[in-house]
């Protein structure tokens, strides 16, 4: 299936491995409360057993350094995709009103990014993403 908008998520190549999965699971969370209407429906297996909706749509994780990820975030802005942040000081917090505090209290030149996410048209997801490698 195509679809017209594209999902993506740029994660930092030298995290941990937790740390990537979490900034992953983080960033796709504000996707899909950005986003409601990307929201598939609930699942079922065959003993009528219900699960939770998820993204209906693939996210595309891509890796970067800290400077490529700068390029990226300043590359959505221009275009005024309004992406997800995840920036490194958000690992020293316990919760989501100090995770604000965190990124409010820097200038956006100055944001230790981790991870950032977005959903776009698809070519502006590609002009975005331009150059990036998927995460491996």
């Amino acid at each position: 299936m195509q679809f017209d908008t594209k999902i993506a998520a740029v994660i930092r190549t030298d995290l941990q491995a937790w740390q990537k999965l979490n900034v992953a699971a983080f960033l796709t969370s504000g996707i899909a409360a950005a986003f409601p209407e990307c929201i598939g429906e609930a699942y079922e297996d065959a003993s009528g057993t219900p699960y939770l909706s998820l993204i209906g749509q693939p996210i595309l994780i891509y890796g970067a350094d800290g400077p490529a990820l700068s390029r990226a975030l300043d590359r959505a802005l221009t275009r005024n995709v309004k992406p997800a942040v995840y920036t490194e000081d958000m690992f020293k917090t316990t919760h989501d009103a100090a995770n604000r505090e965190a990124v409010r209290a820097v200038a956006r030149t100055d944001l230790n990014l981790v991870g950032l996410a977005m959903r776009a048209e698809r070519k502006v997801i590609d002009k975005i993403v331009d150059g990036l490698k998927f995460h491996s």
